[in-house]
């Protein structure tokens, strides 16, 4: 599946707040969008999704305009992990991720086997098997980032999209986040867009990469020609050091924040 946004501009009434949106993820990519608070990183995934109307522009599926698209049809492709910002619904973990099987069970019948053993798949896969019985009320918001990942991966989507995932979360689960976007797409072939504050994270992870600045504008391509000093100063305004190291005969990526630029520096 080839899920793309072509011209996309958004605003409120004469705000602009998108300008000339073009991007694309095809099977087995991962996409990071990266940009300052307050750019509309948000906002640019949930006008690709639709659920905001794009002003002038259209979100693709497959060459396909999802404004022709049933309801139905997107969500059977598409899942949606939107942050984790507290919960008090007294269902249990495994009822919690059970909900998205609903576009393909229905919202009214009863879970198959077969449903339940995705469910216990999906639970396992973010390492959170261990507290499928714990209420959802009563976890903590980077346990509950863990099983909304869940609950949109028993859907079975070919498209995963995350709002800043690795939020709230500690070194150990951001990993385990990381690990399993990549693991997603490489061996599952399944195309991943996730917003994230941790340039290394998407140097890491993502095969494209997206920056917004705080004009609107956008720079799209290859991770690493994007995620570039330049391009990191330019619109964060900060000076930036991107350093390579090896461990274990493999390369890894940092980026630091050295110190803020002089405004038209």
């Amino acid at each position: 599946m080839i899920f793309s946004v072509e011209n996309g501009c958004f605003g409120y009434r004469s705000k602009h707040i998108l300008n000339q949106m073009n991007f694309s993820v095809e099977n087995g990519e991962v996409l990071a969008v990266l940009g300052p608070n307050g750019v509309g990183k948000t906002t640019l995934l949930r006008a690709s999704m639709g659920f905001l109307k794009w002003k002038n522009g259209r979100t693709l599926l497959d060459g396909r305009d999802m404004k022709t698209m049933s309801y139905s049809d997107i969500w059977k492709q598409i899942a949606y992990v939107p942050q984790a910002k507290g919960a008090a619904f007294s269902y249990t973990v495994e009822e919690m991720v059970l909900f998205g099987r609903c576009p393909h069970v229905g919202a009214f019948r009863e879970p198959k086997a077969v449903d339940l053993e995705l469910v216990a798949q999906a639970l396992e896969s973010v390492g959170i098997a261990w507290m499928k019985e714990k209420r959802v009320s009563e976890i903590s918001g980077g346990e509950l980032q863990m099983v909304l990942i869940a609950r949109a991966l028993v859907t079975g989507p070919k498209l995963l999209i995350l709002d800043e995932p690795e939020s709230n979360l500690d070194f150990k689960n951001q990993l385990i986040i990381l690990e399993t976007i990549q693991n997603l797409s490489k061996q599952q072939g399944i195309g991943c867009i996730f917003n994230t504050h941790y340039p290394a994270h998407a140097l890491k992870v993502a095969d494209k990469a997206l920056i917004l600045d705080k004009k609107g504008n956008v720079t799209f391509g290859p991770a690493k020609k994007v995620i570039t000093r330049e391009n990191m100063e330019r619109a964060f305004g900060v000076a930036v050091k991107i350093q390579e190291f090896c461990v274990e005969e493999k390369v890894y990526q940092s980026v630091t924040a050295l110190s803020l630029l002089e405004a038209g520096a």
